[in-house]
């Protein structure tokens, strides 16, 4: 028996992958109104604004995580990835200009 394929004949799926730099990234994306505070009264975050956006950024990066640990078509992969940072940007613009408030 090979050892790609289980005792079923389908191959075996890897084991799952953790991606440390997209979560990284997603912190000091979060941190960047934090820094922009301190530096211009322009910059107005209360910690609602804080606690959205790290939100969306959870569940933009799970999104993520999810197409490349269990999407297997590189062509999948890209239409999920696309897929949720479209509706990460269009939720987010629609907060910016206060569609919901």
């Amino acid at each position: 028996m090979s050892s790609t394929t289980s005792g079923t004949g389908a191959p075996e799926r890897p084991a799952f992958r953790f991606h440390p730099k997209l979560w990284i990234a997603a912190a000091l994306l979060l941190a960047l109104p934090a820094v922009a505070m301190q530096l211009t009264s322009e910059v107005n975050w209360g910690p609602g604004d804080f606690a959205v956006a790290g939100l969306m950024l959870l569940v933009l990066c799970a999104a993520i995580e999810a197409a490349m640990n269990y999407l297997t078509a590189l062509r999948w992969r890209v239409s999920a990835m696309t897929l949720a940072a479209l509706a990460f940007l269009t939720l987010w613009a629609h907060l910016a200009v206060g569609l919901f408030d």
